[in-house]
């Protein structure tokens, strides 16, 4: 893209979507209702590991509004199949997981009910339909369904244990990806010639996405016109649509996806959820649109889950300081079911971070686990290799007598080496990591922190600054398509990355109007419903920018052409020689804007190339990766007579790549650096070792980030363009989460610093802080 001055891009304009929003006009799952709707509620398995002997609906179905109940038996007998999540990563430059001895990896069959097993605790095993949702619930729960308890494990070590209780009968134990990356020799021999080894274990533990609104489907059949209609809010409805299909057994196009606002997804709503099936399913069987609704409660249980990485790194290091080499080991948690292994393989292709580290050795594992099934969560496994090498080069310093800056800049990838390929594999792609880190010291005042420590302890505070480099990648699905649609009133583009509250409408309309020279208000964005828009990626892996920025201008090439030669006809002259410039097609003294060639676009006796309006469709395919990156610091306050910590600064630098709408950004480093320092100090999916059951609930149960302990954010925005696309985007929507635990961490260590080496695992709470300083001082 030439740098050109751009009217829109690069300014914080006001997001289009907002006024909708604030003023109750949002179009949420919830609120839609249909003519004679029923509800579904879910009967779910009090065990973590049971199987289904049997299913007694007979009470149930006697109760007043009852309708059906379903179980996993009457799937079975209509031939619905598995939800088809495909969850190994096939982009071109993705980590090539596979099966241990380098099998095929197994893909535990997600059925919409189980007919033989459930195999965690709230897994759906019967459904029923009422008029009335309060209905539905009363006969929920005089469902009978007798059980045999099995056996469970939870834990992600244990289940790797050989002799752990099995979820498949398919496999020989429940670890079913175990892949080797890297270069063996080369990272031995220089292990064996380091002067000093050091080793750190991990884990980082279980969150949950927690929306604003609980997750929710409402879905119809036409007998008439024989197809599905299904309002589910989600990070991509067109392939929704397609796994949905496949499930049901029919083609795709008789299913209409309408996925309009979505209330709270972080990756968490990017797969399909079996009550999506069944309401569609249910429909058909009932000729009744029917609706379900999670609970709270239900959401806790069993919404898609983040994180659950257990790593172990070391690091091969020189008396110089210089890294020589790595070796990794990452267990990933993927619950009860495989929906995604993308946390895996995202986050092992940066096992080295932002460091020149010229030998690594990976080994990637996946287990099986009687949980909750996993799913990438907003920064899908960076923040566990960020906290991993980051939390490890604290270590090194601490151990070696070496100042943990002056280790980070000696060892830093440098600009003239990039692009620059990793141990492992990935080639980053632009980068001023040691700018980033000058950049973030002076905007957190490093140098004065010396002063604020002192005056601290005179309050009986111990302060601390924590620091962290990070690098995350964007890949995503390769594929996305742009409709853009000229009228005498304004420009549509369809398109099928669709937002969760990133502000896609604002932000694609800018580069939309600066490529075609028209106004920003001038320009609709259409999203979210399948029968409109008809391919495309969905948003997820940063990828909604830089996939929706490169096919839009690539279709407004397009459009610019056909304009020229709907223009050239309109005055009998030749393409070549009418001359596009700022959104007016001119010819000496004659021009046209957009908007008087749209009113001629159907006239009367165009030529074939010029029928159908004044519109183009654009397929586009991308699969190289970008590489966004920055540095965090992070200053806490702890009391050590309780335990207690405040937040008191928190200063990043982040390059994105191109900033579209700085405001926008701005707001996602906000939101991602809450929820990494949520899953830091306050968050954790915790299960009872003895019962396997889950005891964060609720809200009452589960830590979240508020506006009372978070302080105002210093962040500011770099903009190293990269080569790999026709802005330079990188992303913008993750790089507030990946460093975040790390960064927190690292302060908490360095404030207690005092009473040495202390084990605190995350969540870090006031309780765990204060018992770790008893426990030193006694």
């Amino acid at each position: 893209m030439d740098e050109r001055i751009f009217k829109a891009i690069g300014k914080p304009l006001q997001r289009k979507e907002d006024l909708r929003l604030i003023t109750g006009k949002g179009q949420f799952t919830d609120d839609f209702t249909l003519p004679g709707q029923v509800w579904a509620v879910m009967v779910r398995s009090p065990y973590p590991h049971a199987r289904i002997e049997s299913v007694d609906a007979q009470a149930a179905l006697a109760m007043p509004g009852v309708l059906a109940v379903y179980s996993g038996a009457d799937c079975l007998r209509d031939g619905l199949g598995p939800i088809p999540h495909s969850p190994v990563p096939s982009t071109k430059f993705d980590i090539r997981l596979t099966g241990p001895n380098g099998a095929k990896v197994f893909e535990g069959p997600h059925l919409l009910l189980p007919a033989d097993k459930a195999r965690h605790v709230g897994e759906a095993v019967a459904m029923v339909v009422a008029e009335t949702r309060d209905q539905a619930q009363a006969a929920a729960e005089n469902v009978m369904v007798n059980y045999e308890e099995l056996p469970w494990v939870a834990a992600t070590a244990a289940a790797a244990e050989a002799g752990a209780p099995k979820l498949w009968d398919e496999l020989p134990d429940n670890v079913f990806v175990d892949s080797t990356f890297g270069d063996v020799a080369a990272t031995d021999a220089a292990f064996a010639g380091a002067a000093h080894v050091v080793t750190m274990k991990s884990h980082i533990g279980r969150v949950t996405g927690v929306p604003l609104e609980p997750r929710a489907a409402l879905g119809s059949y036409d007998a008439g016109t024989g197809r599905y209609t299904l309002y589910a809010g989600s990070g991509g409805a067109v392939r929704q649509k397609r796994e949905l299909a496949q499930v049901l057994g029919e083609d795709p196009e008789k299913l209409r996806l309408l996925s309009f606002d979505v209330g709270g997804n972080f990756g968490t709503r990017n797969r399909a959820y079996v009550e999506f099936g069944l309401v569609l399913w249910a429909s058909k069987k009932l000729g009744r649109p029917v609706k379900f609704r999670a609970e709270r409660s239900e959401s806790f249980l069993t919404d898609y889950q983040g994180r659950d990485l257990v790593t172990e790194v070391s690091l091969a290091i020189g008396k110089d300081g210089k890294f020589l080499a790595m070796r990794a080991s990452n267990l990933s948690n993927v619950g009860s079911h495989c929906v995604s292994l993308s946390p895996l393989g995202k986050g092992s292709g940066l096992i080295t971070g932002s460091y020149d580290i010229p030998a690594a050795t990976l080994r990637a594992r996946a287990v099986y686990s009687n949980t909750m099934s996993t799913q990438a969560y907003r920064s899908s496994g960076r923040p566990e290799v960020t906290f991993a090498i980051e939390r490890l080069i604290d270590k090194a310093a601490r151990e070696l007598g070496f100042d943990r800056l002056e280790l980070r800049r000696r060892n830093l990838v440098s600009p003239a080496q990039m692009p620059y390929p990793n141990a492992v594999g990935s080639t980053y792609d632009s980068g001023e990591y040691e700018i980033n880190m000058d950049r973030a010291l002076k905007l957190a005042d490093w140098a004065g922190a010396g002063k604020r420590r002192a005056e601290a302890r005179s309050r009986g505070k111990l302060l601390g600054l924590g620091f962290a480099n990070y690098v995350e990648s964007s890949f995503g699905s390769p594929k996305e398509r742009a409709d853009i649609i000229v009228r005498p009133d304004g420009i549509e583009v369809v398109i099928g990355t669709q937002p969760a509250g990133q502000g896609h409408e604002t932000s694609f309309a800018q580069v939309t109007a600066d490529l075609l020279g028209v106004t920003f208000e001038e320009v609709k964005i259409t999203l979210g419903d399948t029968d409109i828009v008809s391919a495309g990626g969905g948003t997820h892996s940063g990828r909604s920018m830089r996939h929706a920025s490169t096919v839009i201008a690539l279709g407004s090439i397009d459009l610019i052409a056909k304009g020229q030669r709907l223009a050239a006809h309109l005055l009998g002259a030749e393409a070549d020689a009418i001359v596009f410039d700022d959104g007016v097609f001119r010819l000496g003294e004659q021009c046209f804007t957009w908007f008087e060639l749209a009113r001629h676009a159907d006239d009367e006796g165009l030529p074939e190339d010029l029928r159908g309006g004044l519109k183009v469709r654009r397929d586009n395919e991308m699969h190289t990766p970008v590489f966004p990156n920055g540095t965090c610091i992070c200053e806490i306050e702890i009391d050590p007579e309780t335990g207690s910590l405040e937040i008191t600064r928190y200063s990043t630098v982040d390059d994105v790549g191109r900033c579209i709408n700085p405001m926008i950004v701005h707001g996602q480093t906000h939101g991602g650096i809450a929820m990494g320092v949520g899953q830091a100090l306050w968050e954790q999916c915790f299960i009872d070792e003895a019962s396997g059951q889950p005891l964060s609930g609720s809200l009452m149960d589960y830590g979240m980030p508020r506006f009372d302990n978070l302080p105002s954010f210093n962040s500011e925005i770099a903009e190293v363009i990269s080569p790999t696309n026709p802005f330079g985007v990188k992303a913008g929507g993750e790089g507030g989460t990946t460093p975040a635990p790390a960064v927190i961490m690292s302060a908490i260590e360095d404030a207690l610093s005092e009473f040495g080496p202390l084990d605190i695992a995350m969540p870090a709470t006031p309780g765990k802080i204060w018992a770790a300083i008893q426990k030193s001082r006694a």
